[in-house]
């Protein structure tokens, strides 16, 4: 499948604003991906996907985790928001047939992190947080530090997300708690050796 057939099929799923959001992802992953090594075709595929199910059903996400045993039965407890990026990985496994367990990994963890994540997950994380269309405090900060040390960068936006879902009184998913820790301990550990 090639960039505008995989592009096509989520073009279906998605409002016209959300594929512009999906071509500054896709973009960004693949300029991220040549700076630290990650595999380019495998950033451009997670890219083009990683909001394939952003859209769906909101029963329809929580029948699917309730029935996936891939996917954490805790996540119902938290934001409806964090829903998609887990249930997009099965969809589309499961749907277009995408079974590369890297390509996955990297759309299930795109919103909430994970610990020791690899550098393709790092990569679409970071990319959703500082394609060009995102415009909020902090950004500009998060696009240089992308530039010079990924692990910096997307400990930075975790840092960023955590201290607004604060704000707004909502609860931290433990996934991206664990993301947060896992990279500033891996800088600590660093500069110690």
């Amino acid at each position: 499948m090639n960039r505008e057939e995989m592009l096509g099929i989520v073009r279906e799923q998605i409002t016209a604003h959300r594929y512009q959001h999906t071509l500054g992802v896709m973009e960004c992953a693949i300029q991220l991906a040549k700076i630290y090594g990650a595999d380019v075709q495998k950033a451009e595929v997670a890219a083009i996907f990683h909001d394939y199910a952003k859209f769906r059903d909101i029963q329809e996400m929580e029948e699917i985790i309730r029935n996936v045993p891939s996917i954490p039965l805790d996540l119902l407890e938290y934001d409806k928001e964090l829903y998609h990026a887990p249930v997009g990985a099965y969809l589309v496994e499961h749907e277009v047939g995408i079974k590369d367990p890297e390509i996955l990994d990297a759309i299930a963890y795109h919103t909430t992190g994970r610990p020791q994540m690899s550098v393709l997950e790092k990569v679409v994380c970071l990319a959703d947080y500082i394609e060009p269309g995102r415009h909020f405090p902090g950004v500009d900060e998060v696009r240089e530090l992308a530039m010079l040390d990924l692990d910096q960068a997307l400990a930075k936006s975790l840092e960023n997300t955590m201290r607004f879902l604060e704000k707004k009184g909502q609860v931290i998913y433990p996934l991206t708690r664990g993301a947060y820790l896992s990279l500033t301990g891996e800088k600590k550990e660093k500069r110690t050796n």
